[in-house]
């Protein structure tokens, strides 16, 4: 699963201190053909983002899969902790830690560990990476019991489009579910995406509470320190002479294409682009881990995966279309309640 789409409900709920904080990206010291640097950013994290799905299958294919999933959060988590140190960034303070903690195990303890350690599980990379992308379908869900405000109409044609688009993706694999690795490996993908999508909610009324960006290299540190010693105790972890350079091809790949390249591209697209466009990511990103998912290990591309991938998308695409004209501009003030 892509691990950085709260960014997007950061940028849009507080837009103004976002902006104040560019000065954290390497990419913005160049002004220069911003628009032109932007969209190429855009099409890194793109591709980019949908190839780690492709990576993290290899890599689980030869040790645990919350092993690999702790590897990559801590070695990147102190990859950017070290360099806010070196911009002599501050430390959150008293209250601040509170969303850091709750995020930490949200967004990669449960979400990230779940949706890796599914892959374990007879899921394709490809039928991962749709699922993974349905959360906002749950943010809806969610508001439908928790929200006193009515549900926007094309809100609801999204939802039940989105859920029509999965029971398509499914009716291909009903022969599937009578494999218990296989439910099991829809249970751990669904779950990732109920926790990613109420750690969007709860990002969007913390965001302007402490330096987000430090805060993503601090939840993926605590997170990793967690999942590791949690692998460690319990004995599933295995010694790391006996992780199979596949597997530390892939934890590589994933550190630097996904959590270090594509994320700094992807701030400095959100940064010099709408917010709208530069989200056109999350649609691309299931289809280039299907496309991948079929060129290396072979999974087949079927008319119920296009159609109803393509379902799926579109509802997707209507929620978060009904609910960005919701969201106030920059120059406007946020009501209360959003």
């Amino acid at each position: 699963m892509n691990i950085f789409d709260f960014h997007k409900t950061i940028l849009q709920s507080s837009a103004d201190s976002i902006k104040k904080l560019s000065v954290f990206n390497p990419l913005t010291i160049h002004k220069k053909g911003t628009r032109a640097k932007a969209l190429f950013c855009l099409a890194l994290v793109c591709i980019l983002w949908g190839t780690t799905w492709i990576a993290s299958k290899e890599g689980v294919k030869r040790m645990p899969a919350l092993q690999m999933a702790s590897i990559r959060q801590l070695i990147a988590g102190i990859l950017y902790v070290g360099f806010f140190i070196y911009k002599k960034a501050p430390f959150p303070k008293g209250k601040e830690w509170i969303p850091v903690l709750v995020l930490s195990f949200l967004n990669f303890m449960i979400s990230n560990g779940l949706s890796t350690l599914a892959l374990q599980y007879n899921i394709s990379a490809g039928l991962g990476s749709i699922i993974g992308a349905i959360f906002p379908l749950w943010i809806v869900v969610i508001g439908l019991f928790a929200s006193k405000e009515k549900m926007p109409s094309l809100a609801i044609i999204g939802l039940l489009l989105g859920f029509s688009g999965v029971c398509i993706i499914f009716s291909d694999h009903l022969q599937d579910f009578l494999d218990p690795g296989f439910q099991l490996g829809i249970l751990f993908s669904v779950i990732a995406t109920w926790t990613w999508a109420f750690a969007t909610l709860y990002t969007k009324k913390q965001a302007a509470s402490f330096n987000p960006y430090f805060s993503l290299g601090l939840q993926m540190l605590i997170s990793g320190v967690c999942l590791y010693s949690f692998t460690s105790i319990n004995g599933i972890a295995i010694p790391l002479t006996s992780i199979p350079w596949q597997s530390w091809a892939s934890i590589a790949y994933l550190i630097i294409f996904g959590s270090l390249i594509a994320f700094i591209c992807y701030l400095y697209a959100l940064q010099n682009l709408p917010t709208e466009q530069a989200s056109i990511y999350a649609y691309v990103n299931p289809m280039v881990a299907v496309i991948c998912g079929s060129i290396y290990f072979g999974d087949a591309i079927t008319e119920f995966i296009i159609i109803g991938g393509l379902v799926t998308l579109v509802g997707v695409y209507l929620v978060n279309r009904a609910f960005r004209s919701s969201i106030p501009t920059p120059e406007q003030p946020e009501s209360e309640g959003v």
